[in-house]
């Protein structure tokens, strides 16, 4: 064994371990003991690695794994989020929608129409609809329902307007389209009410057209040419859900009022009234013109507006009744609008088809052109064009 004191060695010097040796013959007290091997190794180990000393009571926590990782995948999300709420119409773009409101992966919601689309939407797989499915293999499978499908612009102060009141006309315009398209009773006939209640009952020209089209609704006054109605003698409506796409824009307009244009197009899902499983559907798109007249310089009723004009051009809803109505201001046109009776009436199978006017082919679902334009291209023959689709 070793004697020594440096490393590997016991810690005594020579010098001490011959007296210990001379001291334990003698039996002298208090001579020092010699360390046993398990003693020497310790002493060893610490000469060679000696330790940190630790502050009293102290505690040193394990070290936290690095979120370095979940810091930026959050970030990155956060990133994504913003930008699909401030361009919703230009990431839909990147997944195909080409800007006609009918692309993208199947079963995907569109997101709101922000602005026209440059394209119709694309032909969709020709499946028939069903009483559970009546929009399937149409673009309307996509669009959304209710008012939920009718964008509202931004508000700011315009014409005699404020902001807040700007923000109101708006919401008041989008609830008169709901109360004349989308209400239950209207679609099953009922006079509606609060539609009416919003217009302005100074305009002395549309009262007079309001009065006479639910008096004796004929080709100049008919009541198709600003609310939805159904021949319920004829159709039963699937449902409440009515798929809508469009959108509401708004300038200045004389006298500074508020002028607001709703483009909309409405489409809905019917059946035969006496049973059957078939299904069919009528796709009707209006543009309404209205003022948010300023009561300094127009007479009005408070928080109700004065028609300018109103178009509608209507697919499977029958033929032979209003082509064109007089409106305050403008000129209104429909082709296809309905029987004579202010109802719309849908056909059924191949009825659709020979009930088809001899007016050139019209995309209902097109909504890449204006609705001038639409009438322009749908007129001729007989005032009711052929529906490339419903």
């Amino acid at each position: 064994m070793s004697v020594g004191g440096g490393q590997g060695g016991s810690s005594l010097s020579d010098e001490e371990w011959e007296r210990f040796l001379r001291e334990s013959v003698d039996g002298v007290r208090g001579a020092p003991e010699e360390p046993s091997a398990r003693a020497r190794e310790v002493t060893r180990r610490l000469r060679e690695n000696p330790a940190r000393p630790e502050p009293w009571r102290t505690y040193s926590p394990a070290r936290p794994k690095s979120r370095k990782g979940w810091y930026v995948a959050g970030l990155l999300a956060s990133v994504a989020l913003l930008v699909v709420a401030l361009l919703p119409g230009r990431v839909t773009g990147l997944f195909g929608d080409g800007g006609g409101g009918g692309g993208g992966g199947a079963g995907q919601p569109l997101a709101g129409e922000s602005e026209r689309p440059t394209q119709p939407p694309p032909t969709e797989s020709a499946l028939r609809p069903t009483p559970k499915d009546p929009f399937r293999g149409s673009p309307a499978a996509r669009w959304a329902s209710g008012t939920a499908g009718i964008s509202l612009p931004a508000a700011r102060a315009t014409g005699w307007m404020t902001t807040a009141q700007v923000r109101q006309a708006l919401a008041r315009t989008r609830d008169f389209h709901a109360a004349s398209n989308l209400d239950p009773g209207v679609l099953r006939g009922e006079r509606p009410r609060r539609a009416i209640a919003l217009i302005n009952p100074r305009q002395q020209d549309t009262r007079e057209f309001l009065a006479a089209a639910f008096r004796a609704p004929d080709e100049e006054n008919d009541p198709l040419m600003l609310f939805s109605r159904f021949d319920t003698e004829r159709v039963r409506l699937i449902g409440d859900d009515v798929r809508t796409r469009g959108r509401i824009t708004y300038r200045e307009g004389p006298l500074g009022a508020l002028r607001v244009t709703a483009d909309v197009t409405y489409v809905y899902a019917v059946a035969p009234a006496r049973g059957g499983d078939e299904v069919a559907r009528t796709i009707v798109r209006r543009e309404t013109v209205l003022n948010w007249d300023n009561p300094a310089k127009v007479h009005t009723e408070p928080g109700t507006f004065s028609l300018v004009s109103y178009t509608v051009d209507v697919a499977n809803g029958g033929c032979g009744a209003a082509a064109e109505a007089a409106t305050g201001t403008g000129r209104g046109a429909g082709t296809g609008t309905g029987d004579g009776a202010g109802l719309l009436a849908p056909e059924f199978g191949s009825g659709q088809s020979a009930g088809a006017g001899t007016g050139p082919a019209v995309d209902p679902y097109d909504r890449s052109t204006s609705m001038p334009e639409r009438m322009r291209t749908g007129a001729g023959g007989d005032g009711c064009g052929t529906a490339t689709r419903t």
